[in-house]
């Protein structure tokens, strides 16, 4: 091995990254929770006044595919005349996001 230092280095970024990882939930709470509620009903203020499908729904998640619901999650959701109705999440990386749609379906009750 021509360099153990740099392989060392790789070695522990990955771990850390790997170690600092947000769970699903954690992200669920985080970046979905205000408007869709810790349950996923989305009985908030905000859910409420912006008329959110209740994700425990088995109707309502039928609506859906897993890439739709992921491609929400990635670039937002606008309503026909334009108006943002579901912001993009943000600083969240893909892998986190993608481990965001069985934690979606989940909610079915």
């Amino acid at each position: 091995m021509k360099n153990p230092t740099l392989l060392t280095t790789m070695l522990i970024l990955a771990l850390a990254t790997a170690a600092t990882a947000a769970t699903p939930q954690a992200n669920w709470d985080e970046h979905c929770a205000k408007c869709h509620g810790t349950d996923g009903k989305g009985q908030t203020k905000m859910g409420k006044k912006l008329g959110i499908r209740d994700l425990t729904d088995a109707k309502g998640q039928a609506e859906f595919t897993d890439a739709q619901a992921l491609d929400a999650m990635k670039k937002g959701i606008t309503d026909k005349k334009g108006k943002t109705s579901m912001k993009a999440i943000e600083g969240v990386p893909p892998d986190e996001l993608a481990a965001l749609v069985p934690f979606v379906r989940a909610l079915k009750q």
